[in-house]
């Protein structure tokens, strides 16, 4: 019965992923640099970034597990890499930030536990239940274009985290400018190798299922990496006017 309404759903989730993206072009989530008291109650940042990536961490191997698809080595390495990505952002880098004492609105964590939920549903019922791949699937174009996304979306999210990380020193709580690696070119590398992550994913399953994810993630990063870019450039005088948002030399 579910499956008759999956690609119906999928469609709306994009068509919902637009309207997220105008507003939040124009309403700027408020955790990080851009927190704000007037979103409710709120609870420590490592502890919101813990609960709000963990359902994608579960949900998604779930699905797949219980799916009853036919699963062969192709769909395990496409769940290998959804785990370490949602590892990653669970058990280490909330543990990296140097973050003492600020706070993350509830509704923030919340909202973000759906966004998660939803999104580990879509790509775990498709590939624990409708995926197909004969082991050929690792010769084919879109794998190896999208491994090779994948894995360098992840290695600069992960060198660009850790340069953010390291420009507070301890005790420090005001912000910097970062500079090096892709901080020359774009004020939110990090973002940018997400969304080139998750791109590389998209294209590796070749399904819509795993796109809508790129799309959703696309939809929530542009924007707030345009909002970093003029926060840092309000706050900074001096800031690098060469600097694009999240793509080098477009915007």
């Amino acid at each position: 019965m579910i499956e008759s309404y999956f690609y119906p759903f999928i469609y709306f989730w994009i068509a919902l992923a637009i309207i997220i993206f105008f507003i939040n072009l124009k309403v700027k989530a408020p955790y990080g640099r851009h927190t704000s008291n007037k979103w409710g109650a709120t609870i420590d940042n490592k502890i919101g970034w813990i609960l709000m990536e963990l359902p994608a961490l579960i949900t998604c191997p779930l699905f797949f597990i219980f799916g009853s698809g036919e699963k062969n080595i192709v769909v395990y390495l496409f769940i290998f890499f959804w785990i370490i990505h949602y590892f990653n952002r669970t058990f280490i880098f909330p543990f990296r930030i140097k973050t003492t004492g600020k706070k993350i609105p509830l509704s923030i964590v919340l909202s973000g536990q759906f966004f998660n939920v939803i999104n580990g549903f879509i790509c775990g019922y498709y590939l624990g239940n409708l995926a197909q791949y004969e082991i050929n699937w690792f010769y084919s174009l879109p794998f190896i274009m999208g491994s090779i996304l994948f894995i360098t979306g992840f290695f600069i999210n992960q060198k660009s985290d850790h340069i953010l990380i390291q420009l507070r020193k301890p005790g420090e709580t005001h912000y910097k400018i970062p500079n090096g690696f892709l901080f020359n070119r774009i004020s939110c590398p990090n973002h940018f190798g997400e969304i080139i992550e998750w791109l590389g994913f998209g294209i590796m399953t070749g399904s819509i299922a795993c796109f809508s994810f790129f799309f959703w993630t696309f939809c929530n990063l542009v924007p707030r990496a345009l909002a970093h870019h003029k926060w840092y450039k309000n706050h900074f005088e001096f800031y690098p006017k060469e600097r694009k948002a999240v793509f080098p030399y477009i915007f």
